[in-house]
């Protein structure tokens, strides 16, 4: 493979504009819609309390230790909140940060080692098609990693091409390794070993066997360790089950077992990645022209990498049967490409850019009515549940949330202090299949004595609430009906979902503050009519 000739005239500033014009559209929608349940609702209240607890070493959930996943995330998304405050889209810049990573090194990597206007267009069908747009805009993990797993693929897949040509090749390589380690950061061994099965495979399709050893190149290894490395070291000392929970259970137990949430046949992102890439995807299925297709021509080197690339990510996460959409997000990047070189394969330039930019702004088109779909049809019950102006949480009140959690309310009512969680937690035991309850048991693991202090048994509640102190209430909408006490409490807000009481407590703390005496009048359905005081529902 050559060098493109037409990137000399390029000026050293256009990426950089290109960068911030990927920025300004991933975030120009990232603040409309309210976080969404359990996950972003998860992810940014972790990140809120690293910020406000100044540790940001631990990452915590409801204070307990929270190692589903490393501390990239909520290092960037707490740090972001520093600035910001609790805000919709400070909990989604990690997520868009990831994105813009993948699609600026998909960019430079082509424009290198393919033409520019393949890398143009393939970074415009990224970032266009509302699979990757709204991944970027949604608070989790899965956007991050894959901007890691991006930036080191491409990286290093530079670092070899170069190397090949006697090119200056070790900062490629370098920022290879630092990606990698800040894929392990961000959601643990996946952030290093795809890239790695990636270039393994390319290497041996393309018979590039001397370029292996540059997975033994030391100094690439010493940015590894030094920056991923501390981290987990520190956690290992400190939470001596922490390697047994983080690297055994929550990576090779989950690969390999069954029972967990979101079970989905094989083929299950087929069409996943076929339907949430659309209208790009559409070229794919549009047959080749015959003069696009000399006799005998031969895959390139960055062909082939695609090709790879896609096939490995897909058919990773393709094997175990727990599956979320937002997995194969790291496959986006190579489709990107093959839809772009399809589009463009024997085609004059000059003729496709009438139908380009008609496509290009009804792709954009859809992933913004994407968007407004998700902020009219999806209501996460704690997002638009605000206590009234007149009715707001004072810092000595207290916060409990019965036989529920609802993630995302600490963030909305940015509550410093973990709150309180009631249930039956001797008999819940260890949960198989994800959920809330599951989470905080997991996590009350590594810090049994705080758990004791959060995580009240419903037997425990009158002792916890007949106190001289205001109590906070939140549970389903009709957690009356199991807790015919809360007719002393006040309800002062509730949707579709859930509600909230507030519960003045007990200035002589009278032990039986919560018992109803027989003539007392059973508990209101109010809350059961799924209209809300905001006026928001």
């Amino acid at each position: 493979m050559k060098r493109s000739g037409n990137t000399a005239g390029w000026k050293s500033t256009r990426p950089l504009w290109l960068v911030a014009a990927l920025f300004a559209w991933l975030t120009a929608t990232a603040w409309v819609r309210p976080l969404m349940a359990p996950d972003e609702g998860r992810y940014a209240g972790v990140a809120l309390q690293m910020l406000y607890s100044g540790d940001w070493l631990v990452p915590r959930l409801d204070g307990l230790p929270f190692f589903h996943k490393p501390p990239l995330f909520y290092w960037i998304g707490a740090g972001a909140m520093a600035l910001a405050g609790p805000v919709e889209w400070a909990a989604r810049l990690p997520s868009i940060l990831g994105a813009v990573v993948a699609a600026a090194t998909l960019f430079l990597f082509l424009r290198r080692w393919s033409t520019v206007r393949l890398a143009l267009l393939s970074t415009v069908v990224l970032v266009t098609t509302p699979f990757f747009f709204l991944g970027a805009q949604f608070a989790n993990l899965d956007m991050l990693v894959a901007g890691c797993i991006t930036g080191t693929v491409l990286l290093a897949a530079g670092a070899v091409l170069a190397r090949e040509r006697d090119e200056p090749w070790r900062a490629m390589l370098a920022g290879a390794y630092l990606l990698a380690a800040a894929g392990l950061l961000a959601k643990g061994l996946i952030g290093a070993v795809l890239p790695v099965g990636v270039l393994l495979a390319w290497c041996a399709v393309t018979r590039k066997t001397a370029a292996l050893r540059l997975a033994a190149w030391l100094p690439g290894w010493a940015v590894l360790l030094a920056v991923a490395g501390p981290w987990f070291v520190a956690m290992q000392m400190r939470y001596p089950e922490f390697f047994d929970y983080f690297v055994i259970t929550q990576h090779f137990r989950r690969f390999a077992s069954s029972g967990f949430n979101n079970e989905h046949p094989f083929w299950f992102y087929l069409p996943v990645m076929a339907g949430l890439t659309l209208p790009w995807f559409g070229w794919l299925l549009v047959p080749r022209r015959k003069e696009a297709q000399p006799a005998g021509r031969r895959l390139s080197d960055v062909d082939w990498l695609m090709w790879i690339w896609l096939a490995v990510i897909v058919t990773f996460f393709s094997m175990p049967r727990s599956k979320l959409i937002g997995y194969v997000l790291p496959a986006l990047p190579p489709l990107a490409y093959l839809i772009a070189q399809r589009v463009l394969a024997g085609r004059p330039l000059e003729a496709l850019l009438p139908r380009l930019r008609t496509m290009t702004l009804a792709a954009a088109a859809v992933c913004v009515t994407c968007m407004v779909a998700i902020v009219v049809y999806v209501t996460p019950p704690g997002a638009r549940l605000r206590l009234p102006a007149d009715l707001a949480a004072s810092p000595g009140d207290q916060v409990a949330m019965l036989d529920s959690y609802t993630y995302e309310l600490p963030f909305y009512w940015r509550l410093r202090n973990p709150v309180l969680v009631s249930g039956g937690w001797k008999a819940a035991g260890d949960e198989g299949r994800d959920n809330w309850r599951k989470e905080l048991l997991d996590a009350a693991r590594f810090d049994p004595a705080r758990a004791a202090a959060t995580l009240i048994e419903r037997t425990q509640l009158a002792t916890t609430l007949c106190s001289p102190r205001t109590s906070w209430l939140v549970g389903p909408n009709n957690a009356q009906l199991a807790n015919p006490w809360l007719g002393r409490a006040q309800l002062v807000a509730f949707n579709e979902r859930i509600a909230v009481w507030r519960f003045a407590g007990s200035a002589a703390r009278d032990p039986h503050c919560l018992d109803l005496s027989p003539g007392a009048p059973a508990p209101a359905a109010q809350a059961t009519t799924g209209k809300g005081t905001d006026g928001n529902d």
